[in-house]
């Protein structure tokens, strides 16, 4: 009987009819991803070129110095990607944060209505953004926070297919061990710390990149809750800028916007996407 190795540590003959069908699939699926990256450096004869060129032939930096030039009342666009990076940041280190601790919290801990609890988490998980619109700007003019950075951070915080996912770790930890813990004197906070957070990093990392992908590319909190330029942010600025602009330099400029909104979601998933793919199979999403 002839012995096959599934997964030789060398290429192998039998492996052929795998290639065959992977590579054209990665082929078709980079293509847009490479498309991205050559339009950003294309000259403005070659963007209006027709029939159109897939690579570019002159690359230029222009389109890049045009968007940095380009202002919006006065305002830098380094003011909207400093916006950015600060709402970027804040939202996902406290959707993690809270995420984790309230996974633990539904997974280990018992109380009267824990279970109501993740079912209307797991209830939120059927409304879009929209249906929440008017309450989400009710509660943030109710508590004073329009046209501040808070108006876009407080919104996205909570991600509920993040609790899920986070929960799911947490359900996987043994409760010997926290009991086990407890035994030994460590308070809730020792155990959330040093032995549930190290448990379940796979699920933070993925939770992490996902709040990052919702608020990096978000336009709604600065369309609905911030009216001052100053305090908007960069994915809000190039759909005005782009929406405004009915120039031949628009295009130009556009590309090198949709390289810079694109580039940062494709560095994290590819540093971390061996985290992403073991948080899908612990748990049980297909």
């Amino acid at each position: 009987m002839e012995y096959i190795n599934f997964n030789p540590k060398k290429f192998h003959k039998s492996q052929i009819k795998f290639y065959i069908i992977l590579i054209p699939v990665c082929i078709f699926m980079g293509l847009p991803i490479l498309y991205i990256f050559v339009t950003a450096f294309k000259p403005m004869d070659e963007l209006f070129q027709f029939p159109p060129r897939f690579f570019v032939t002159n690359p230029t930096l222009d389109n890049f110095r045009d968007l940095f030039r380009a202002t919006s009342s006065g305002q830098s666009i380094v003011v909207f990607l400093l916006n950015s990076f600060i709402v970027t940041l804040a939202v996902v280190f406290f959707s993690v944060i809270f995420g984790a601790m309230a996974a633990y919290i539904l997974s280990k801990k018992r109380f009267k209505g824990k279970n109501l609890l993740f079912q209307i988490n797991q209830t939120a998980l059927m409304f879009v953004a929209t249906a929440v619109t008017i309450p989400r700007f009710l509660v943030i003019s109710q508590i004073g926070i329009v046209n501040t950075l808070w108006a876009h951070i407080l919104p996205l915080i909570a991600i509920p297919v993040g609790l899920f996912l986070i929960k799911q770790f947490v359900d996987n930890v043994p409760d010997e061990l926290i009991e086990a813990a407890k035994v030994d004197g460590a308070n809730d906070f020792y155990i959330f710390t040093k032995i549930i957070i190290p448990l379940i990093k796979p699920a933070l990392i993925t939770v992490a990149i996902l709040s990052f992908q919702q608020v990096w590319g978000n336009v709604e909190t600065s369309s609905l809750f911030v009216n001052v330029e100053s305090r908007q942010t960069f994915a809000f600025y190039m759909n005005t800028l782009l929406g405004q602009s009915n120039t031949v330099a628009g295009a130009g400029i556009g590309a090198a916007a949709s390289l810079i909104m694109f580039l940062p979601n494709l560095i994290i998933f590819i540093i971390l996407q061996s985290q992403v793919m073991d948080t899908m199979a612990h748990s049980g999403i297909k």
